[in-house]
């Protein structure tokens, strides 16, 4: 399942760069996250970067795009192979 940004985002910036993926980008009024670029941080970190770095704790799972943990290891080989 892809994470998404809420609202309660401040504009920080420290999402961005935490991304292993780059999914994360600055849209008008918050950022926001790509879910075909979103891995949920699988095999790279036991919580997902920008849910560890967000000071108001605004990324959250995304129940629109489900996932399975097969469906996000395919997605992360496909991205790593860009």
């Amino acid at each position: 399942m892809a994470y998404k940004i809420t609202e309660e985002c401040i504009n920080c910036d420290a999402c961005v760069a935490e991304c292993p993926t780059n999914a994360i980008t600055e849209e008008e009024i918050i950022y926001v996250v790509d879910p075909a670029r979103c891995i949920e941080c699988i095999d790279t970190a036991d919580v997902p970067h920008c849910v560890e770095i967000c000071p108001v704790d605004c990324c959250v799972l995304d129940p629109e795009h489900k996932e399975t943990e097969e469906e996000l290891r395919a997605k992360k080989a496909r991205i790593e192979d860009e």
